[in-house]
């Protein structure tokens, strides 16, 4: 019997979820969790073979789940549920150690076709997510950017409304650095101004 959890906050995800999995016979759902703490709590005493992870939860993003999940465990197979179908956060969970992609907007049945596949030792990407990795738009960015804990503290504050002088009190150091770290991640970003790189950033999960 393969021991299924489910970490998502989405009621109607996991109603969906319930329904698919609840009445197969090779399957069994031990667990449902909505936040990555508690599903994370959950691997450890369960032991799961699978995890369905939605990639967007309200404590902890989903590319850092999979790094803590596979610190623990690296046999258990986690399979990323998604809306987000940007090739970038596709890249960034199987490099973060999810063996599937799948987007929330496809058939059932791809997910337990994806659950088996990842049991037998290989990755799985949805019909539509392998078109996506496939294709390589002009203009796309290939990969999330890696950014640094100050970057990341920065684009959070400049995120919050405050101008280059405020984030430069806020954090005791100098404009001057403020202002190099703000060039470095419109670089890094491949954007036309910080307002880009914070739309960005959140869309991948970094703030």
């Amino acid at each position: 019997m393969i021991k299924v959890i489910i970490i998502d906050d989405h009621p109607i995800v996991l109603e969906g979820l319930k329904t698919l999995l609840s009445g197969r016979n090779d399957m069994t759902v031990t667990g449902y969790f909505d936040t990555g703490k508690a599903g994370l709590e959950a691997v450890k005493s369960q032991e799961p073979d699978v995890v369905l992870l939605d990639i967007n939860l309200p404590d902890i993003n989903g590319a850092d789940i999979c790094r803590m999940v596979r610190k623990q465990d690296k046999d258990i197979r986690i399979i990323a549920l998604s809306v987000h179908n940007e090739r970038p956060v596709i890249k960034n969970m199987l490099q973060s150690g999810a063996n599937g992609y799948v987007l929330k907007n496809s058939v059932g049945e791809e997910i337990v076709t994806a659950i088996h596949t990842t049991l037998s030792g290989n990755n799985y990407l949805c019909r539509k997510t392998q078109e996506i990795m496939n294709q390589v738009r002009e203009g796309d960015l290939v990969e999330i950017p890696k950014i640094t804990r100050r970057e990341k503290e920065i684009m959070e504050l400049v995120s919050q409304g405050m101008t280059t002088p405020q984030v430069a009190e806020k954090l005791f150091i100098s404009v001057h650095t403020v202002e190099s770290h703000r060039k470095n991640l419109i670089e890094k970003f491949d954007a036309t101004s910080m307002t880009a790189v914070i739309k960005q950033a959140t869309q991948y999960g970094l703030i």
